[in-house]
């Protein structure tokens, strides 16, 4: 690292504690541009949300094409191995797997499951994991200092790390949320040909969840997956048979999980005031002395 980076990160981190930056969500420092929109941060808006039926999809994985589509991401294999449970990673936002179950084979998409409060976002010490009101958790690459704590903290798994790449990023489904700032729908939904998916607001989704139930009691278990798990998620799931024969995890519980860790994070101010900022700035000193770095060559 050049002196003068050095310098630059100290100053960084003197002007980060002399402005207090609110680790919480409101930090008074312009937000950097980045390939997102904006995002709202009305409390009162109601998050859209994903419903996903899984005794009407057909395994024929156009949600993954679509998907592949979106994000510039390798198209899927022709043909899997179903034998084996697939996950999701930095080159797959989302997969279909099938379920041998008491009532046959089950096909199931799944992807982050964006939750209402997301650990992800909750342990994240530079709001570079951000919940956004209009439901979707996104990354932002301008404020990652590449902890990889939101791996760690998410109780599905889902954040990636881009390991093999020369400028590695936290990889995630982040429910097409430049497509919905245009108004459109999430990718998969779109390209889902059997109907398997359908976007709105979460009191819309869950509001139809229910009503197909009622109408059809012996179809459907009586619950809707991500109603209450882990304080609630914009992905709902309808299904036929119990959701952790489906893979869906059924212990999670209802409450979030940073409610879990917040007496933890609160007895250590040190560490959520002093070390978020000067990790921040080592980052961006190390970012740009590889800038400078490839300028000389």
């Amino acid at each position: 690292m050049k002196r003068r980076d050095v310098v630059r990160s100290l100053c960084v981190l003197g002007g980060s504690v002399a402005v207090g930056r609110d680790l919480r969500g409101h930090s008074k420092v312009a937000r950097a541009a980045t390939s997102l929109p904006e995002a709202t941060t009305d409390p009162a808006a109601e998050p859209m949300a994903v419903l996903v039926d899984t005794t009407k999809c057909m395994g024929c994985r156009m949600c993954e094409l679509a998907c592949a589509n979106q994000n510039d991401l390798p198209e899927p294999e022709p043909k899997v191995d179903f034998s084996v449970r697939r996950r999701t990673d930095d080159t797959r936002f989302t997969v279909v797997n099938q379920y041998e179950t008491s009532k046959g084979t089950v096909s199931v998409k799944t992807q982050c499951f964006h939750c209402l409060t997301p650990a992800c976002a909750s342990a994240c010490l530079t709001q570079a994991m951000h919940k956004t009101s209009e439901g979707p958790v996104v990354w932002r690459a301008d404020k990652c200092m590449g902890c990889r704590y939101c791996m760690v903290s998410c109780p599905f798994d889902v954040p990636k790390f881009e390991y093999f790449s020369a400028n590695p990023r936290i990889r995630k489904c982040q429910m097409c949320f430049a497509r919905l700032d245009e108004g459109e729908v999430p990718a998969c939904v779109e390209g889902c040909p059997a109907g398997a998916t359908q976007f709105g607001t979460r009191a819309e989704m869950l509001e139809e969840g229910h009503k197909r139930i009622w109408s059809e009691p012996d179809k459907y278990v009586h619950r809707v997956w991500g109603e209450h798990e882990v304080g609630g998620t914009s992905w709902l799931y309808l299904s036929a048979v119990p959701f952790e024969e489906i893979g869906l995890r059924s212990d999670v519980g209802v409450e979030p999980v940073p409610a879990l860790t917040k007496e933890f994070l609160y007895a250590v101010p040190f560490v959520i005031t002093l070390v978020p900022p000067l990790l921040l700035g080592i980052s961006e000193a190390t970012r740009r002395s590889g800038d400078d770095t490839r300028e000389e060559v």
